[in-house]
This record gives C-alpha cells, sequence and structure tokens, in this order.
C-alpha cells in the first residue's frame, strides 16, 4: 500500500524508519512531506519520496498520516478534504487531544480514523502505542497495526483514554528518566563516577523492565524478591515512601492528566 506521511518531523521520520527497516514496506510506496524537503535528505537517500505538496502526497496514498502539529492538523485538513477520496483511503493522526469527531468533522466526509499516540523510544523502535479508530475504522485495525509495531509494541484502547495513554506512554519517558537521573545521582554521592553510575542505572532499569515483561509479573512481585528483612533495600524503599516518592509520582500523573483535559 501506499503511505503518506503528512508533516514529517521527528516523528513522522521515526516511522518511515520504522516501516522501512521492518521489511514491510517499500520505501518507493511513501511519501513524506515537509515544507523544508531539504530536512528529509536522509529519507531521500533511502528511496524515499520527499516533497512539500501535502495535497500531491495525498493522491498518490491510500493510507494518510498526519504528524502535523495539533494546531495545525485541522485546518490542514480542511484544506485538503476534496482530495481526501473515503472509497480507498483512511487517516491516520498522531496528533495529541484532537478527537476523531473533529477529524471526521475537518474533512466533511465519512472514512476510516484511526488515533495513535507513540512515544518517542519510536526511534529505536521501542514504542509503545495506543491506538483508538471510529466505527468504519474498526474492520481495517489490522492494516493498520503493522505500522506502529514496525516501532514497537501496540495496544488498542477506548478513545476515552486516549489522553490518559499521552500522560502515561509519552510523557511517562520523561517521568523514567527523571527518576534514572535522581538515581545516577544518588550513585555519585555513593561513589561511583557519573559515567559508571549512569552506565549501571541504564541497565538497572533495562533489567528491571525486562523481568516484568517476561515473567509477566506485578512490580511489587520482583520488589518482594529483593526485600529481605532488616536489609538494605526495605530500608531505601522506607525512606524513599516517607518523603513521597509514590505519592508525588502518581500526584504528577494526574496533574499532567488534569492538564490535558483542559487543554
Amino acid at each position: 500500500m501506499k503511505i503518506a506521511v503528512i508533516g514529517c518531523g521527528n516523528l513522522g521520520k521515526a516511522l518511515v524508519c520504522g516501516m522501512i527497516d521492518s521489511g514491510n514496506y517499500l520505501p518507493q510506496n511513501i511519501y513524506a512531506t515537509r515544507r523544508n524537503p531539504a530536512s528529509l535528505t536522509e529519507l531521500k537517500e533511502r528511496g524515499v519520496n520527499v516533497l512539500s505538496d501535502n495535497r500531491k502526497a495525498i493522491e498518490q496514498a491510500e493510507i494518510i498520516i498526519l504528524a502535523v502539529k495539533p494546531y495545525q492538523i485541522l485546518e490542514i485538513l480542511s484544506g485538503l478534504s476534496d482530495a481526501i477520496q473515503p472509497e480507498k483511503q483512511l487517516i491516520i493522526s498522531v496528533a495529541t487531544s484532537i478527537s476523531l469527531f473533529d477529524i471526521e468533522g475537518a474533512i466533511g466526509k465519512q472514512l476510516p480514523v484511526f488515533r495513535a499516540m507513540p512515544n518517542t523510544a519510536a526511534d529505536i523502535r521501542e514504542s509503545i502505542t495506543c491506538i483508538c479508530q471510529n466505527e468504519l475504522g474498526k474492520k481495517h485495525f489490522e492494516t493498520v497495526e503493522p505500522i506502529f509495531k514496525s516501532l514497537g509494541s501496540v495496544v488498542n484502547i477506548n478513545e476515552e483514554l486516549m489522553e490518559a495513554a499521552t500522560i502515561l506512554g509519552a510523557c511517562g519517558i520523561a517521568y523514567v528518566m527523571r527518576f534514572m537521573r535522581a538515581m545516577v545521582q544518588g550513585g555519585i554521592q555513593i561513589g561511583f563516577s557519573a559515567k559508571l553510575a549512569n552506565a549501571i542505572v541504564q541497565q538497572t532499569v533495562k533489567g528491571a523492565s525486562e523481568l516484568l515483561i517476561q515473567n509477566g509479573d506485578h512490580p511489587e512481585s520482583e520488589i518482594d524478591k529483593v526485600t529481605t528483612p532488616k536489609g538494605c533495600t526495605i530500608v531505601g524503599l522506607n525512606e524513599m515512601e516517607h518523603n513521597g516518592f509514590s505519592s508525588s509520582l502518581i500526584k504528577g500523573i494526574v496533574a499532567s492528566y488534569e492538564k490535558i483535559a483542559q487543554d
């Protein structure tokens, strides 16, 4: 199938590279647009059709991925609605907070519409992408899912959870990074160099994540395995909890969600 990626910034480029690297999508069947196509030289060298004309890209494609900024998406869709062909095309938006209803309204036509929320780990094909769709999109999910599986894992959710997915999956990258930074700082205080502390923390977090993924466990069950009676782990955990570790993290997640809900 031919795919148009409209507004190919960092996420758009990650999508295109992920699709090509998966081996399931031919670069010559991908059309990537940007106001300044010169910034997409890397994609052009890989055989992707690079252009600045959104309309021309849409006219070539069966799948249209909208990777533009949220404040631009409805205006762009309204201007291109006459070029969209409902009988043979579907739309995927990766813009935050723009509903399926709003997208349908801007197009003014009935066709399969999807929303997808990857995170920045798409750059290394380790994203978690949450996807929802309108009624017409339900029978096309198997067409859309492989695109985002080329970037990592995929879950299908109801649209009312999409903002929550943005917080937990996309903003969540920043929360984990801040936790890791604090671990590195603690490691330096107890004697490691910054470089060595960083290496230990990175592998520790990676290992912890893989334990949960491969064993299918709840985090608490893995915590129990290293929390021995009167040991140093429980002392550290209790000190963190006394200072609001879990509480502050939960409050931060909820505060972020309230912000996105208000917008």
